[in-house]
């Protein structure tokens, strides 16, 4: 009997199985190669690898190997552990074939008659059924556990621990300050950067030692859990490549959400705050990458550029170091110069221009002076707001009035023998609408109209104002600029400075600064003045 050479591919799924899967899958195979004279040369083994998918190292390095001719047959010990995919059965079937490599099965006898061409798609399809059910069962089991509001495995979120007895979540005390110093300091205006370095000053690392990334900020800052609510099944599943995405969410129906299922950690108002400015951040991701702490960022733009090309150019911050001891710079200068080299506007720095708008803001509307004409403006501004929201109200009344009407007349029509399923649907319908519009109309009734704003209150902002600027609490400063600065315009020779608040015409509401060159050379003007 001649002798051939062959290659075994043995391989175990993480379901509860170890290394001895393996060996006795070696084990059947070398018994399989005595008595039908095959000569065993290599193994190929993967282990922890489903088999619904074909991204397994060994089981590629077997499919290129027999382009080599390195062997004449793979032999696995059921054709379950080649694959349980109908697809990729199919086509590394195929690859092998081409290659002139048999596939033979320890377990199952195919000898390439018409009847074993049957029985192998048969036991393929039964393999991917196993794999599915298998899956859906699994499934099962752990929703059960979900609604129980207990853990389904894994690492649980920084911030909490698995209780043993109860297996339910608890609040891990060791990690709560990492999330409460995350949240609270993306709220206050910090950056991702300025955050790692804070938690790394407080000593916090991750749990495998290493200091905490924003990556994983972005992940905690995202995740609900920390509201106290249970949430499971939220992420999509493989696709049909067996890549998995953690950004890729289900449906809502499918998502088990359980209110009070988790300790709270953080309050509700606070996260949904951190969202939103999340998501503004989507549309400025420049900001949150900065180093350092730009307070017009957002708000100044190119003159020149708006005169010379007709529309503006965001001025950017940029950090340099010049001079023979390497003294750092940090400059606004427009995006444009770095795009296409098209503006010569030079830069401006960053302690001229913030100190003027600074400057400007307490001259102008954090001053005694000024506080009584803010504080009218702001309480005429409230009183148009508050008759918006009744007038909106009123609207909302009428509607459900209208509402009530048609569901009455379908009710009449009903009671009088007239149904059908379009009816019934309208009725449906109908009544969904109705209780949307009641929860809008109970949501504006219950808003009461705004107190008229005080000068008292307007002078302890000023005091605060004036607060954030001795202590240097910058997040705390740019929350007013952004408050009251509608832009900054930069030219070569002036800035114009344009407030978001109308003043009489004592009170100039675009103010103008001149900035003086020296030189011209980038980097060397002197701060703005009037």
């Amino acid at each position: 009997m001649t002798i051939k050479r062959a290659a075994a591919y043995c391989r175990f799924s993480s379901d509860n199985q170890r290394d001895e899967s393996i060996d006795a899958q070696v084990r059947a195979i070398e018994d399989y190669c005595k008595k039908n004279g095959y000569e065993l040369i290599k193994v190929y083994a993967d282990r922890a690898k489903t088999a619904t998918s074909d991204r397994r190292p060994e089981f590629q390095n077997m499919i290129t190997d027999s382009e080599k001719k390195l062997f004449e047959a793979v032999i696995v010990h059921k054709l379950d552990r080649f694959s349980r995919d109908k697809y990729d059965n199919v086509k590394y079937k195929r690859k092998l074939k081409a290659n002139g490599i048999k596939l033979l099965s320890v377990t199952e006898n195919l000898d390439g008659s018409p009847e074993s061409v049957i029985m192998e798609s048969l036991l393929e399809g039964m393999a991917e059924y196993y794999s599915k059910n298998l899956a859906r069962e699994v499934m099962k089991g752990m929703k059960e556990t979900a609604y129980q509001c207990k853990h389904t495995g894994g690492l649980p979120p920084i911030g909490y621990a698995v209780d043993p007895t109860t297996k339910k979540y608890v609040v891990n005390e060791d990690e709560r300050g990492i999330v409460e110093t995350i949240f609270s300091m993306f709220h206050n205006g910090y950056g991702y950067n300025q955050i790692v370095t804070a938690l790394q000053e407080k000593g916090y690392r991750s749990r495998y030692g290493r200091p905490i990334g924003k990556n994983t900020l972005h992940d905690i800052l995202r995740n609900e859990k920390y509201t106290g609510v249970y949430i499971f099944n939220l992420t999509d599943s493989k696709d049909v490549l067996g890549k998995r995405n953690s950004h890729r969410k289900k449906d809502s129906e499918n998502v088990i959400r359980i209110e009070g299922g988790m300790p709270e950690i953080i309050t509700k108002d606070l996260f949904q705050q951190v969202q939103t400015k999340m998501d503004a951040n989507k549309q400025k991701p420049g900001r949150q990458r900065a180093k350092e702490l730009y307070l017009l960022s957002g708000l100044i733009v190119c003159g020149e550029c708006l005169i010379n090309l007709g529309y503006e150019y965001a001025m950017i911050g940029n950090t340099k170091y010049s001079g023979r001891n390497k003294l750092k710079y940090v400059t606004y200068r427009c995006g444009n110069r770095d795009q296409c080299k098209a503006c010569r506007n030079p830069e401006l720095r960053r302690e001229y221009v913030e100190s003027y708008v600074i400057d400007e803001l307490q001259k102008k509307i954090f001053n005694d002076d000024a506080i009584p004409t803010l504080a009218r403006q702001l309480t005429e501004y409230q009183a148009k707001k508050d008759d918006t929201v009744q007038a909106e109200a009123k609207s909302l009344e009428k509607n459900l009035r209208e509402t009530g009407k048609q569901i009455d007349n379908i009710v009449s029509a009903i009671a009088s023998g007239v149904s059908n399923a379009t009816l019934l649907g309208k009725l449906e319908e109908l009544e969904v609408q109705k209780l949307k519009l009641e929860q809008r109309f109970l949501e504006y009734n219950a808003s009461k109209k705004t107190a008229p704003v005080t000068e008292d209150a307007l002078r302890q902002l000023l005091s605060k104002f004036k607060e954030h600027i001795d202590s240097r609490n910058l997040p705390e400063v740019k929350k007013f600029v952004d408050s009251y600065v509608e832009k900054v315009i930069v030219y070569k020779k002036h800035v114009d400075l344009i407030l978001k608040l109308n003043f009489d015409a004592k009170q100039k509401p675009h103010p103008h600064a001149d900035v003086v060159l020296h030189g011209g050379g980038e980097g060397s003007r002197t701060p703005v003045r009037r």
